[in-house]
C-alpha cells in the first residue's frame, strides 16, 4: 500500500509540474526581466535549479538539463528540466524532460549518444540519446534503509524533446551504500566499452559496460586523495591534450560539499592516466593536503559542473558550465520567481606550468557574440587611480572588462565594480601578501547568510608584475579570469541596482597598456 500511495504522489507531481509548464507559458514578456534576474547567463523560466546534468551536443544542439523543482522556489522532488542551444549562449527552454517515478526523483547525471546503438534503444537509421541518472528513492530513505541511491536509464530518439525510462531500470544498486550518485558515462574507444565514474561517498568508483545496462565494476579512486572536508559529488573525467604538445593526459573533476577553499561547495581536480580500469593520477602518490588541493575555482559560486559529450565537427574543446551557487546560502539567496543561474560556458584546458599539470578555464568564444559595443580605454602609465568605465564612456549593467595591467612596484591593486546607491564588490591583488581577495561585504544584499559576507581568497601563483584580467558583470553575478584562466573566481552578488561604475586603485602608480569594455546584449531580447 505504501508503494501504491508513493506512485499517487508522484501522480500528482507530474500534474503540478504540467501545470507550472502552463503558467509559465502564460507569462510572456514577465519573466527574465524580475530583480536580480541574470542577463547572459542560462536560468530556468521560474523556481529552483541546481546541477547541470545530461550535457550532450548532438545534431547541432547542445543541450543542458539541470535539477529542477518545478513547483517551488527550494530544493524538492527533482526532475531533469531542459534547454537546448546553438552555441551555449542563447538558449530555449523546453518542456521537462525526466519525471519523478516509482523507482524514486532524478537525481543528478549525464547523456550520451549511443551512435553504434550498442543499448539496442535506437532503430534503423536512429541513433538514441541515452541518459543514465540516480533514481533516489525518499520512501527507502524515511524507512532507514541504506541503498536508497540507484541508476536509472532513458532514451530519446526524438532529438531529446521525448523521453522513455528503460523497462529494466534501475541497472545498477548498491545496497550497502548511502551515497551512491552522479553517473558520468562516456564511450572509451580503446576498449570499445562505455566507462562511467560515479561518486561514492568518499570516492569515485568506476565502472564498464558493452551496453549501458549491464555494469562491471572496476576499480576505485580518492579515498586518500584531494580534499575531503564533505561529500564527493558529480565526477567527470575526460582526456585532454596538454597545451603545445601532443601529450594526452586524463582530467578527473570532483565536487565537493562542504570542503570548498572558502567554504561550502566547490570542484577540485585531478590529473593522470586511465587505462580503461583505473585512474592513476601524477606522481602516483597521495596529494597533497587539503590547504594546497587543485581547485578549479576559487569563488563560491561554481558548483557540480561537468562538460559536454560530444562536439560539433573539428571542434576539441571541453566546454564546461557549473552551477553558479553554493549549498551555504543557495536556497535563501534574495530571489523570489527563479532561484540559481548556470556560469557562463568555458573552455578547459590542461596546462603544464613550474608547478605541475593545471586545468586552466576560459569563456568560450561564442559568448564574444553577445557584444554590442566594444569601447576602448585608453593607455595609462604611472597611473594610482583609474575610472575605467569612464574613460571608455561605458553604460549599463551587463559589461565584459578586458585589461592587461602591469602591476610594476605596486603591492595592493583594487578593482571595484560598484553602482550609484553605494554597493560595491572589490577585487583585490595583494601581492605583499600573496594572494587575491574578493570583497563583496557591500556588495548589495547580503543580510540572507552569514557566510555570503565571508572575503574569497586564493593564493597568487606567482610574483610576476603583468596580470591579464577578463571580467563578466552581470545583474547578479561577478565572473573573474586571470591570466588566460590560471585562477578564476565566480561570485554572487545582488545590488539593488546592476553594477556600472568600474574602477582601479593602486598604492602606487601601474600601467594599463590595453583595455577594452564590452556592452552585452540580453540572451532572453
Amino acid at each position: 500500500m505504501k508503494r501504491i500511495a508513493a506512485l499517487l504522489v508522484l501522480s500528482g507531481i507530474g500534474a503540478a509540474a504540467c501545470a507550472a509548464e502552463a503558467e509559465v507559458a502564460a507569462l510572456p514578456g514577465v519573466l527574465y526581466h524580475e530583480p536580480y534576474r541574470p542577463q547572459f547567463h542560462f536560468s530556468p523560466p521560474q523556481q529552483w535549479m541546481n546541477d547541470p546534468n545530461g550535457l550532450v551536443y548532438a545534431a547541432g544542439e547542445y543541450h543542458l538539463f539541470y535539477q529542477y523543482n518545478p513547483y517551488a522556489n527550494k530544493w524538492g522532488p527533482m526532475h531533469w528540466g531542459h534547454a537546448v542551444s546553438r552555441d551555449m549562449v542563447r538558449w530555449e527552454n523546453l518542456p521537462i524532460a525526466l519525471y519523478p517515478d516509482r523507482n524514486g526523483t532524478i537525481f543528478s547525471g549525464s547523456a550520451v549518444l549511443d551512435a553504434a546503438n550498442t543499448s539496442g534503444f535506437g532503430t534503423k537509421g536512429r541513433a538514441p540519446l541515452v541518459a543514465m541518472f540516480t533514481y533516489h528513492d525518499h520512501l527507502s530513505k524515511n524507512l532507514g534503509r541504506t541503498g536508497f541511491q540507484s541508476q536509472g536509464l532513458a532514451f530519446s530518439l526524438d532529438r531529446g524533446r521525448n523521453w522513455t525510462k528503460y523497462p529494466g531500470n534501475p541497472v545498477l544498486t548498491s545496497p550497502a551504500i548511502r551515497d551512491f550518485r552522479d553517473p558520468k558515462v562516456f564511450w572509451y574507444a580503446p576498449a570499445r566499452e562505455w566507462i562511467v565514474a560515479l561518486a561514492v561517498a568518499d570516492h569515485i568508483a568506476f565502472y564498464s559496460s558493452p551496453n549501458l545496462k549491464r555494469w562491471t565494476h572496476e576499480s576505485d579512486f580518492g579515498q586518500e586523495w584531494g580534499a575531503h572536508g564533505g561529500v564527493w559529488e558529480c565526477p567527470d573525467l575526460f582526456d585532454a591534450t596538454v597545451e603545445g604538445t601532443s601529450v594526452k593526459k586524463w582530467v578527473l573533476l570532483v565536487s565537493i560539499n562542504p570542503g570548498g577553499p572558502n567554504g561550502g561547495s566547490a570542484t577540485q581536480y585531478f590529473s593522470g592516466d586511465f587505462d580503461g580500469h583505473r585512474f592513476t593520477p601524477e606522481g602516483g602518490r597521495p596529494a597533497r593536503p587539503q590547504s594546497t588541493a587543485q581547485w578549479l575555482d576559487y569563488g563560491t559560486d561554481d558548483y557540480a559542473g561537468s562538460t559536454w559529450s560530444g562536439a560539433a565537427p573539428h571542434d576539441g574543446r571541453q566546454r564546461f558550465i557549473g552551477w553558479m551557487n553554493n549549498w551555504l546560502y543557495g536556497t535563501s539567496v534574495p530571489t523570489e520567481r527563479w532561484r540559481s543561474a548556470m556560469t557562463v560556458p568555458r573552455e578547459l584546458k590542461l596546462v603544464q606550468t613550474g608547478r605541475g599539470l593545471e586545468l586552466h578555464s576560459t569563456p568560450v568564444r561564442e559568448l564574444d557574440a553577445l557584444r554590442t559595443t566594444s569601447l576602448p580605454i585608453a593607455a595609462q602609465s604611472g597611473a594610482r587611480v583609474m575610472d575605467l568605465t569612464g574613460l571608455a564612456g561605458a553604460k549599463g549593467g551587463k559589461l565584459e572588462l578586458d585589461l592587461n595591467l602591469d602591476l610594476r612596484d605596486a603591492d595592493v591593486v583594487d578593482l571595484c565594480f560598484a553602482n550609484a546607491r553605494g554597493e560595491s564588490t572589490v577585487f583585490r591583488v595583494d601581492r605583499h601578501e600573496g594572494k587575491y581577495v574578493l570583497d563583496r561585504s557591500a556588495s548589495g544584499a547580503v543580510a540572507f547568510s552569514s557566510g555570503f559576507t565571508a572575503p574569497q581568497v586564493a593564493p597568487i601563483p606567482d610574483s610576476g608584475r603583468m596580470l591579464q584580467l577578463r571580467v563578466y558583470v552581470d545583474h547578479s553575478s561577478l565572473e573573474i579570469f586571470l591570466n588566460e584562466g590560471e585562477t578564476v573566481f565566480t561570485a554572487l552578488v545582488f545590488p539593488s541596482a546592476p553594477y556600472d561604475r568600474v574602477s582601479l586603485r593602486a598604492d602606487r602608480g601601474i600601467d594599463l597598456s590595453a583595455g577594452t569594455i564590452h556592452e552585452l546584449r540580453s540572451i532572453w531580447e
